[in-house]
């Protein structure tokens, strides 16, 4: 059985900014604090936390969703590759950020707490 999780964050910035941030290798590096390399294309790879995630951009709606092929180096290599979900929504006073990562292998279950302690914590602070 594979994991999914879903978790929601707002921050107040517009969605374009989180978007960009997300695919842009300078802006990710420094909005996480791990050293990223990102593209903003469909089928750009990328890496993130120095090259613990890898993986590829399948689907891009341009300021409201990022669709991605998402593993760690955690995941054995039989295991397929995890999908992630970031969907944007502008809110009144910046953005509400929904996480949906789907087909995590089963038992990995540390990324849920990963995502807050790696993503939504050091964003909440890069983006005041």
């Amino acid at each position: 059985m594979k994991e999914t999780l879903e978790l929601k964050e707002s921050f107040s910035v517009k969605p374009s900014i989180i978007y960009k941030a997300w695919l842009d290798s300078d802006t990710h590096t420094n909005m996480t604090g791990g050293e990223a390399h990102c593209g903003n294309q469909i089928g750009d790879t990328f890496t993130a936390w120095d090259g613990y995630i890898t993986g590829k951009n399948l689907e891009l709606t341009p300021n409201k969703e990022i669709v991605q092929a998402w593993r760690t180096s955690e995941f054995d290599e039989s295991d397929e590759d995890s999908k992630l979900k970031v969907r944007l929504v502008e809110i009144e006073n910046g953005t509400e950020v929904t996480l949906i990562h789907t087909n995590i292998p089963e038992g990995q279950t540390q990324y849920k707490q990963g995502w807050v302690d790696h993503y939504f914590e050091p964003m909440k602070k890069y983006f005041g």
